[in-house]
């Protein structure tokens, strides 16, 4: 499999009055061409952070990479200039983020905002010919009156609507890697399905990668092909979805699964794991889960497990895996 993005050892960390918070801790995974990857793990695991250090959109200061390296088709991106970085960003790698009605500037039209995507990164392109494709990415990403909605204001739309026209501006270039993060926060159930529907289709139709950041198993289920669970700024889990739903070796992981509801079960209470994630502001000592873990004994708490590979392609931060 070929990989177009590697992320080794990546460490982002922010300086803070309380001091350094080490929200991306040693986050190592890979990313193939035409694969979609689930990244999944409760709100301050580190998602987002990630997600936002691919990009290099992280405010610098009060954050920095203290460390690790982050390879597209083998060019350290934290090597590169901004000049060059803004070249690739939104050409090759583009983001769609969580919430479309502050992503979208308010005092230009939708299709205005599309167009100068376009128009950044292909200068040469006529103003008529960006617009005659900015309404073809509309009507692709399924917007009805595509050329009416051209105009339309971002407030005119519904949240479900400017999440597509998000999804137009992103793939305006034609990305190799599309980073969707909590694509379908703040949509109704049946939105979220048109959305998550949408992106799969695109993926399958041009062929693009996509990294889906998400805290949903079930979206990961639909989507993905592998999925990595992150806790606490780490990797603790990672492998095919099959295996994850399958046999998942962390404890973290099994408590997220059971915390799914399930049709045909009779009711009863949702599983809920005790506790909360660690600050990243604490200075961990052993498994950064030892806390909220049933599993937990001594060596958990005073020696933190590296990710070890249990079968070809699954991986587990656990003592107790296996």
């Amino acid at each position: 499999m070929e990989k177009i993005l590697e992320l080794k050892n990546l460490k982002t960390y922010f300086a803070t009055d309380g001091g350094v918070a080490r929200a991306v801790d040693g986050v190592s995974f890979s990313l193939g061409r035409n694969r979609t990857v689930g990244v999944v793990g409760e709100s301050g695991s580190g998602k987002s952070v990630t997600a936002l250090s691919i990009m290099r959109l992280l405010p610098m200061p009060p954050g920095y990479f203290a460390g690790g390296e982050i390879f597209w088709k083998g060019r350290n991106l934290l090597s590169l200039q901004d000049d060059e970085m803004r070249r690739l960003r939104g050409n090759d790698i583009a983001m769609i983020f969580q919430e479309p009605m502050s992503s979208l500037n308010p005092v230009f039209t939708c299709g205005s905002q599309i167009m100068e995507q376009i128009r950044v990164h292909h200068p040469e392109m006529a103003a008529v010919e960006a617009r005659e494709r900015s309404v073809e990415l509309l009507h692709l990403v399924g917007i009805a009156n595509p050329s009416e909605r051209f105009s339309a204001w971002p407030h005119e739309l519904s949240g479900g609507m400017r999440q597509r026209v998000m999804i137009a501006m992103a793939l305006s270039c034609n990305p190799a890697l599309l980073i969707a993060d909590e694509p379908t926060t703040a949509l109704d159930v049946t939105v979220q399905a048109q959305i998550l529907d949408l992106i799969g289709t695109l993926q399958a139709d041009t062929g693009m990668s996509v990294l889906l950041i998400t805290h949903d198993f079930g979206v990961v289920a639909e989507l993905c092909e592998e999925v990595l669970v992150m806790y606490a700024s780490r990797v603790v889990e990672k492998g095919e979805v099959r295996q994850i739903f399958s046999n998942p070796l962390h404890p973290y992981t099994r408590g997220l699964l059971e915390s799914i509801p399930r049709m045909g079960v009779p009711k009863e209470r949702l599983h809920v794991i005790e506790g909360s994630v660690p600050s990243a502001l604490r200075e961990p000592v052993g498994c950064r889960f030892s806390d909220r873990c049933p599993l937990a004994d001594s060596r958990c708490r005073s020696i933190e497990p590296e990710l070890v590979a249990y079968e070809a392609g699954h991986e587990a931060a656990c003592w107790k895996a296996g």
